[in-house]
């Protein structure tokens, strides 16, 4: 048979001579402790909560209220710290420098304008009227020939001729004409005497006659300039006969048909200069 060992009573004490404690339940003291750590853990939590939203509501209240100027100034004014000279670079050295997009501050006052100087004036809306073209020179114009340089156009007798002027005035005046704008082609040329006569052609002869005012008058009188090769020279073309030119023959100025010779070139051939007169 096995050996069967008996528990000994519980009211009886242990050989070591320790009897346990009847009187309340095992681990009673274990509870306790551990109920009275968990509540000064959540006391301690909520001590904590406490104390952090009351630092965080300051923060905001300080960051929210504008800092005043002194006593002595204004109330309700904003001051904005004026740098030191010896500080100023120093100041916020070790914050990030601001970006150089414009902040929402009060912008500098622009530099007022220096007195004495008036502003400039808006240019005029109207454009101002076209002058009128200057009359031309009083002293006008002479024509001289290529091949007979010492000979100039000049009215006599009512007609156009190639003469040798002289020095008396009336020969001047007579060698000395006005050129305008073409009576019948304003691109062209008329030209007109010392007493308002116009030169025109009449039987294809060059002579100095009043304006009727007729549509054929205006177009006798009108001639239009054409440069040829030689330097400086023109000839001059009739406008109501296309293909004749003003030529001199027996140093008289008339209209003739075009010619390919050397004579016909260097007879057609002249060169306005200045006014003998």
């Amino acid at each position: 048979m096995s050996e069967q060992k008996s528990r000994p009573p519980q009211d009886r004490p242990w050989e070591s001579g320790w009897a346990p404690d009847t009187t309340r339940a095992p681990g009673t003291r274990r509870l306790w402790l551990a109920g009275a750590l968990a509540l000064a853990t959540i006391t301690a939590c909520v001590t904590a909560v406490t104390v952090m939203d009351q630092e965080s509501g300051e923060q905001e209240d300080r960051a929210a209220e504008p800092t005043t100027l002194s006593s002595s100034a204004p109330g309700g004014l904003i001051s904005f710290a004026t740098p030191s000279e010896g500080g100023a670079e120093n100041a916020g050295a070790d914050r990030p420098r601001p970006s150089p997009t414009p902040t929402s501050s009060a912008p500098s006052a622009a530099p007022s304008p220096k007195p004495g100087k008036k502003a400039p004036k808006p240019p005029k809306t109207s454009p101002s009227p076209t002058k009128s073209p200057k009359p031309p020179s009083s002293h006008g114009i002479s024509i001289r020939a290529v091949n007979f340089s010492d000979r100039y156009w000049r009215v006599r007798d009512g007609s156009v001729r190639l003469d040798q002027i002289g020095s008396g005035p009336e020969q001047r005046e007579d060698a000395t004409f006005q050129r305008v704008a073409g009576l019948s082609d304003s691109s062209c040329y008329s030209f007109t005497t010392a007493d308002g006569r116009y030169l025109r052609h009449r039987s294809f002869v060059l002579v100095a006659d009043s304006n009727d005012g007729s549509s054929l008058f205006r177009q006798d009188a009108t001639f239009c300039p054409r440069v040829w090769s030689r330097s400086g020279t023109l000839t001059l073309e009739s406008v109501n006969y296309p293909g004749r030119f003003l030529r001199h023959r027996n140093f008289q100025l008339r209209l003739d048909p075009f010619e390919n010779s050397h004579q016909y070139y260097a007879d057609a051939s002249f060169q306005i200069v200045a006014g003998l007169d």
